[in-house]
Parts: structure tokens; sequence; C-alpha cells
């Protein structure tokens, strides 16, 4: 049986898209996964990262999707729509797309239930559904798929600070330096999430610090 894991990566910085990826295996070869030493990509290291990112795609089958800011955005302040549903709408193009057997999904909502009946509305076929939270710790394929979106995010962060010529940091709202690069250049690259608080901060103060903000 083909199982498949699911997976984001970037879904709470203020710059920089969020990446989606499916990995698929047959069951039987899940094992060479774990062996290889493929977990959730959080509990590795950037060169752990690195090296597995390879492995995996010579042992899996895959699909990547980046999210730009201005999808985000659009889902964000839509009142049809949020975040979470944006999500499962791209995990729904990912396993469209390679048709596993079996499809293992970290769960970004609180609902588990009603997450998965909306995946499994929007799919062209009816593969056997796992929506679980922390699914990436638990489950070998869906730590795959986490270590594959993760590089490619971190990859994508890198072309944006050359292309742009700067530093911002990770581009998580908890980094000081993606704070302060917030705050003073917010109107000036396209590369924000606008609707995050970060961002809206910075605009509604015009880039001035007050105290006790940001």
């Amino acid at each position: 049986m083909i199982i498949a894991g699911v997976e984001e990566a970037g879904r709470g910085p203020v710059i920089g898209p969020m990446v989606m990826a499916i990995a698929c295996v047959n069951e039987k070869d899940e094992f060479k996964l774990k062996t290889l030493g493929v977990k959730d990509s959080k509990l590795l290291t950037p060169l752990q990262r690195e090296r597995l990112y390879n492995e995996i795609k010579d042992l899996c089958d895959y699909h990547i999707i980046k999210v730009s800011p201005k999808e985000i955005d659009s889902a964000v302040n839509s009142e049809d729509t949020n975040l979470n549903w944006l999500e499962a709408d791209k995990a729904v193009v990912l396993i469209n797309k390679l048709k596993p057997k079996r499809v293992i999904l970290d769960c970004p909502s609180t609902n588990l239930k009603e997450y998965k009946k909306y995946i499994q509305k929007r799919l062209k076929y009816k593969p056997k559904i796992v929506v679980e939270h922390k699914a990436d710790v638990k489950y070998t394929i869906v730590g795959a798929a986490s270590i594959l979106a993760k590089v490619v995010r971190d990859n994508e962060i890198k072309k944006l600070k050359a292309k742009h010529k700067v530093n911002f940091g990770s581009g998580y709202p908890s980094d000081p330096l993606t704070i302060e690069f917030t705050r003073k250049n917010y109107n000036k690259y396209p590369f924000f999430r606008q609707s995050w608080e970060t961002w809206q901060k910075a605009k509604k103060h015009g880039g001035q610090k007050k105290l006790g903000e940001f």
C-alpha cells in the first residue's frame, strides 16, 4: 500500500511563503526512512535536514507547493476562508496529484473531525485519511514531508535575502531582528504577510517604534 504524509513549514512567519509537501512511499519501505534518521524536521539540524532532503527525494514520490504571502493574506482577510482551510485546500491539491491509498496529515485545526471532513469532500477519490495533531512527531512519513517543506522554505528565505540584499533574520514574529526589520521596512518589500500583527503594527506607527509596541 502506498502511504503518504502531508506537512507544512513556515505557517507562522511574517515574511516569505508557507511551503507544503507530500511524501509517498510503499508502506513496506517506510522503515528505510526511519533507518536514515527521518523524523520531525524541528528535531534536526539544518545540515541533517539537507542530507535527508536528498535521500527522501530518492526514496519517495513527492510534490511541493509554495504558498505566497499574497495568497496567505487573501485567506486570512477573507470572510469565507482562513489559514486552516487554505492549508487544507493545498493538502487536497497534493493528495489528488499523487493519489496515495492512505494519507496522514498534521492538523492545524483544533477540530480534527471537521478538518478531515473538509478534505474528504474535496478529494477526487477515496483514500484512507488520518488527521492528527503532532503527526510529524508520531509518523515517519509525515516527518519526511516536514523535512521536504522545511528545506524548501529555508531555501526560499535565502533566495529572498540574496535577491533584495537584506537580512531580516528568520522571518518569524518572535525574532527581534525580524521585528526591527519589519518596523523599518514594512512598505519597501513584497515579501511581507500584511495580515500579520507584526506588519500591521509597523504600518500603524509608520515605522516609528513606540513604548510597549512590537
